[in-house]
């Protein structure tokens, strides 16, 4: 499969697009930290990945954890 053909077969929906944008920006710091080289590059994307899913779900509690404690689920009643 070329490059083209996998791009192209990528369907990621709006979540996703953010935790990859995250998983990105992590990876381009590893790349800047000199963490990457040819023989963990594959460990480092899954690292980035890991990472960026990691955050979005700590996020994620944090925001539902703090509507509550604000009583915001009463609110939307």
């Amino acid at each position: 499969m070329s490059i083209r053909e996998a791009i192209s077969a990528l369907t990621l929906q709006g979540s996703e697009t953010e935790v990859m944008h995250a998983a990105s920006r992590i990876f381009a710091a590893l790349i800047a930290a000199g963490r990457l080289s040819e023989t963990n590059q594959d460990e480092m994307v899954e690292f980035s990945v890991r990472a960026a899913v990691d955050l979005a779900r700590q996020t994620d509690i944090a925001i539902q954890s703090e509507g509550e404690a604000l009583g915001m689920s009463a609110l939307s009643d």
